[in-house]
């Protein structure tokens, strides 16, 4: 890549948290003598990072990093621009920071650098300089996957303990420690930083659910549960992998049960205690439909089935149960897999699709047939 220069430039939240300006600078792709920071800018990582965002944490510490790298490599650094009000900084995914931080740059007749094709696309409307980075589709090692082997169903990394496994398949697993020495809540934050990072830059990988005291998500077959202060008392990482994947045929189904499987689907419910095989079952059950020549639908949160490309999969956690409600009536699928239901709206949504008459299998925390009808009383109308 040729070497840019620029006497001033201003970045976004976008080029911090993908920490493009540092990585340049340090490759020798970009040059520049001021770098002007919006307090827009901090104030937005500021807000993220109090709701434990990992993406504000990754810009506040690439201003760190920059600090560090104005010293050696002979730029300054300004701030500038009005810290934003509540309205703005609530707004901000409405583009309220980036119209701001664009308004400094023509001001300042700075560069704007950022990692954004609408801000980029928006600056070149308004007539203001900028230079567009992309993520580059290099890939980043997954930092946990050195914990697993092939018979590890899951880890637990957990800041003040040692690491654990468990490792052999449902219904045969032991619990053994996997660590020398036990993690430091340093160790454990760096290792979900490296989770969201993976997620943000991979194909397969996404960040399912993000609140302020848990990150959920999905890489590959892994599924990952990050928790965190206030929410938890340390910070927690639960990783698991399915470790063999069945057919139906595998399970030995009776003729009778394979009859009510395949003629008369409606209403399923796959019940039984967590880490006991229900969501493999159900990714078998999808796989036979699929093979039949039927349209498969699944919906989940996190969307943890590992399902070939024809099936296609939802996610709840980032629709309602309306949008998914009327998605699968408009495109009637021939059968519907429901993983998992866990509160009250999933059960009514269930309980609503059933009776629409859309070909239903709904996944169920429950260890007895009774208990998984009595998770449905009380949270659906009967009668």
């Amino acid at each position: 890549m040729k070497e840019k220069f620029f006497e001033k430039v201003t970045v976004d939240t976008s080029a911090l948290i993908e920490g493009f300006v540092s990585k340049k600078l340090k490759s020798g792709d970009l040059k520049f003598n001021e770098l002007v920071l919006h307090e827009a800018v901090l104030a937005e990582l500021e807000h993220q990072a109090n709701q434990n965002k990992a993406i504000g944490f990754l810009g506040l510490e690439e201003i760190e990093l920059l600090r560090e790298l104005s010293s050696k490599m002979g730029f300054s650094i300004r701030f500038a621009g009005r810290r934003p009000n509540y309205y703005e900084i609530k707004n901000a995914s409405l583009g309220e920071i980036d119209a701001l931080i664009r308004e400094l740059a023509y001001d300042e007749g700075a560069c704007l650098i950022t990692g954004d094709k609408v801000q980029a696309k928006l600056a070149s409307v308004k007539g203001v300089e900028f230079v567009l980075f992309e993520s580059v589709e290099k890939p980043v090692e997954l930092m946990i996957r050195k914990f697993f082997d092939e018979k590890t169903m899951s880890i637990h990394l957990r800041e003040g303990s040692f690491a654990f496994a468990k490792k052999g398949h449902p219904g045969s697993w032991s619990f053994v420690r996997i660590s020398d020495k036990m993690l430091s809540r340093e160790e454990v934050v760096e290792y979900s930083k490296n989770i969201i990072e993976v997620a943000g830059t991979t194909r397969d990988g996404f960040i399912e659910i993000d609140r302020p005291g848990s990150t959920i998500v999905q890489i590959s077959s892994f599924r990952i549960v990050i928790t965190r202060p206030p929410f938890s008392d340390g910070w927690e990482i639960t990783a698991v992998r399915p470790i063999k994947k069945l057919s139906l045929k595998d399970y030995k189904l009776s003729d009778k049960l394979m009859e009510r499987i395949e003629k008369h689907a409606e209403g399923i419910l796959i019940a039984g205690a967590p880490g006991h095989g229900k969501s493999t079952f159900a990714q078998a059950l999808a796989e036979f439909y699929a093979l039949k020549g039927k349209i498969v639908k699944t919906i989940e949160a996190p969307r943890d089935l590992v399902l070939p490309d024809e099936i296609t999969q939802y996610a709840i956690s980032h629709g309602t149960p309306q949008e998914v409600h009327d998605i699968l009536l408009l495109s009637r699928p021939d059968y519907t897999i429901f993983d998992e239901m866990r509160n009250t709206r999933d059960f009514e949504l269930f309980a609503d699709l059933r009776l629409a008459g859309i070909g239903l299998a709904g996944v169920i925390h429950a260890t007895r047939a009774i208990d998984a009808v009595q998770r449905f009383i009380g949270r659906i109308e009967l009668g």
